[in-house]
């Protein structure tokens, strides 16, 4: 279940939201003036979303260092386009 709760509950009620979500792993959805605002989550559940994306540029980082070709935006843009075509 999604864990929706005004901003306002972050200091008025804050060992509440650590708990949840400590202990379901799920994040906490912040609202202020009934709009979305911010996000709570515990360190191992960032971890989790962050850890591939880090990996994969160290790898695209390894892969620069070995290559002199640059490319500007739109040489990349076309050779996507031209693999999703074809």
């Amino acid at each position: 279940m999604i864990n929706i709760r005004p901003v306002s509950d972050l200091r008025n009620k804050f060992p509440e939201i650590e708990k949840a979500v400590l202990t379901n792993n799920q994040p906490v959805f912040l609202t202020k003036n009934g709009y979305g605002s911010m996000v709570v989550m515990s360190l191992e559940q960032y971890s989790l979303l962050t850890n591939d994306i880090e990996t994969k540029l160290l790898e695209a980082d390894k892969a620069a260092s070995a290559n002199s070709t640059r490319l500007i935006g739109e040489d990349v843009f076309k050779r996507v386009r031209e693999r999703i075509d074809g």
